[in-house]
């Protein structure tokens, strides 16, 4: 297998798909495992990060608190019901934001490694990755212990400069290849950090966050595109 002369960075929620991956999973891993009782508390905590959000609360403490309330929960039982949850909304239609996933497919085609990048965890994006042939999946990790998430992160979430600070890592392992070449898709201003380490950014659906990138390119949801 050649090596890859270019790498296509991707953020997935509101990105690649259409919607916010750990509240919609952790609805369904609650309401299945809990029933009732399961789905207001994942409700709550919906409601809870939302108002923290909306009152100024960085994303990556939102982050930590969201990992949280896993703490207990058996990491197998996890990324079991992740592949049963990527199964039922990936077979709706809708589901992939399908400009972007259509853009990453190009960059399989070309023989670009492809880099899911998202604040997100294993149990939700392993199955995404496999599905579109990502090369490499940098996210947040919660902590396991005995089998069990301690409700803690192994390293920092991957929100803002941490997106940064991996793009980085990737491409210092990859010396031969060139930054002002590769790629970035995001869709909110906390991908920045991580779009202004690429020559190619690719803002999807958020003009106002295309002008804060010169050069770069806005891709709408119905697969139009505008330079930036």
């Amino acid at each position: 297998m050649s090596l890859p002369a270019r790498l296509a960075f991707s953020d997935v929620d509101e990105t690649l798909i259409d919607c916010k991956s750990m509240f919609d999973f952790l609805d369904h891993y609650l309401a299945a495992r809990y029933g009732p009782q399961g789905l207001r508390r994942g409700r709550r905590v919906r409601e809870e990060l939302t108002a923290l959000a909306a009152g100024g609360t960085p994303r990556e403490e939102t982050n930590r608190i969201y990992y949280r309330e896993w703490a207990g929960e058996p990491a197998g039982a996890a990324a079991e019901a992740g592949r049963a949850w990527f199964a039922e909304r990936s077979a709706r239609t809708g589901f992939y934001i399908g400009s972007v996933r259509d853009a990453l497919t190009r960059h399989r085609a070309a023989g670009d490694g492809v880099v899911l990048v998202s604040g997100s965890f294993p149990a939700i994006l392993d199955p995404i990755a496999a599905d579109i042939g990502a090369t490499h999946l940098v996210c947040s990790r919660p902590e396991v212990r005995g089998g069990v998430f301690t409700g803690g992160l192994d390293g920092e979430p991957v929100i803002g400069e941490e997106k940064r600070r991996a793009v980085r890592a990737l491409l210092g392992r990859h010396p031969w290849i060139d930054p002002a070449h590769c790629y970035g898709y995001g869709d909110h201003a906390s991908d920045l950090p991580m779009l202004t380490e690429v020559g190619n950014p690719v803002v999807v659906g958020d003009p106002a966050l295309a002008e804060l990138l010169p050069g770069a390119r806005l891709l709408l949801l119905d697969g139009a595109s505008a330079a930036g």
